[in-house]
């Protein structure tokens, strides 16, 4: 298999917490000799103490092994996890300071729900009163203390989501491991879990660590967030960062919808590019650290970041108008470039107005001031 060669990936510090988990130069390689699959690749990244960190992609791409080495059900096959300072790399899931929520919840049917969430301090040794006392506070944190003493089997799904949260928090671990968590609840439930989660971690100030391939999901609740694919991490920041300064094609493309155009870079200063469209304007754009590229670059441009104008001297583009599609809080309108290509506006509804735009149309488009990107790649 060929070497890849190493990615530069620009973290920055969310505070000036202490490490919860630093994970250094960690491979996980499956299989031997010509059948050798790279799960992880030199993966290193740092989290905060309180922090809900996110690692989001796609299936396959690593993001779940990761998970798994920093619980201990796998081991690197080289590099370390630092947890609060300690090299747990080595020890075994019942000696790690850490709890997963499992995709499937794992709960015990035939139990109660309060048993459910006492288990684990029971086989800890942990004193009956403090044991109940636990269980009514946990309980009481996930909001489900009237249900006590119902069995697991006969509660919603959301509900036992709630359940085996409050099992995992209760031995009040360091960091807080959660595998997809959300991802068998319906639309309505999940969207309401992730205000709940972040709830919770804001409540309890343990440190989460949450596995998602919904873009939605990691945007929504974390502070912080890495994007992988194929084993490495191409870019953590926060939120924002991530979705309005993607340094390369594929996070771009795959935190939400992006528009793609080919310029070329005429000068750079002060993080900023002056850069011309094959439409002939001049546009500035954001340059990623770690780029120092000069001639043809990608620029992207959320679809939100721009507005129809009519056409003329004062477009950055122009085209004609050959979709209008209305998805009710906002309609998305899909220009036909002059010089190819299609581009995407995004535009909120205004109730009861029209926005005055029909297909066939001539349309210019204006980006907002900061809105364009320079990729990495």
């Amino acid at each position: 298999m060929a070497e890849r060669p190493p990615l530069a990936v620009t973290e920055a510090s969310s505070s000036d917490k202490p490490i919860a988990i630093d994970i250094r130069l960690v491979s996980k390689h499956f299989g031997f000799a010509q059948d050798i699959v790279r799960a992880l690749d030199d993966v290193s990244l740092t989290i905060r103490e309180n922090e809900f960190f996110t690692l989001l992609g796609p299936s396959g791409c690593g993001k779940t092994t990761l998970l798994r080495l920093i619980a201990g059900f796998e081991h690197p096959t080289q590099g370390r996890i630092i947890l609060y300072g300690e090299d747990i790399s080595p020890l075994p899931p019942y000696r790690r300071p850490v709890n997963t929520v499992f995709q499937n919840y794992a709960l015990f049917p035939h139990l109660t729900v309060g048993e459910n969430v006492g288990f684990g301090l029971e086989m800890l040794g942990r004193p009956k009163a403090e044991v109940e006392a636990t269980v009514s506070n946990m309980l009481r944190l996930v909001r489900m203390q009237e249900l006590m003493n119902r069995r697991v089997s006969q509660i919603s799904g959301g509900q036992q989501q709630r359940v085996a949260l409050a099992r995992a928090l209760a031995p009040r671990p360091k960091v807080l491991l959660l595998d997809e968590s959300l991802s068998a609840l319906d639309l309505k439930l999940r969207k309401e879990m992730q205000i709940e989660l972040k709830r919770l971690q804001h409540e309890t100030g343990i440190t989460f660590v949450f596995v998602t391939h919904d873009q939605e999901e990691a945007l929504t609740m974390s502070d912080r967030l890495a994007v992988m694919d194929r084993g490495r991490i191409l870019q953590i920041g926060s939120p924002h960062d991530i979705y309005d300064r993607p340094q390369n094609r594929f996070v771009a493309n795959f935190i939400g919808e992006t528009n793609f155009l080919k310029a070329e870079m005429l000068e750079v200063a002060g993080g900023m590019a002056k850069v011309k469209l094959d439409s002939g304007s001049i546009v500035s754009a954001h340059v990623p650290d770690d780029l120092a590229a000069q001639g043809k670059v990608t620029i992207v441009v959320r679809p939100e970041h721009a507005s129809l104008v009519s056409p003329g001297p004062l477009a950055t583009l122009s085209g004609v108008l050959e979709h209008v599609v209305f998805f009710g809080t906002d309609t998305h309108y899909h220009v036909r470039l002059d010089q190819g290509g299609e581009f995407i506006v995004r535009q909120q509804n205004d109730r009861g107005k029209s926005q005055g735009w029909s297909t066939g149309m001539r349309a210019g488009i204006l980006f907002d001031g900061d809105a364009a990107q320079i990729l990495s790649d």
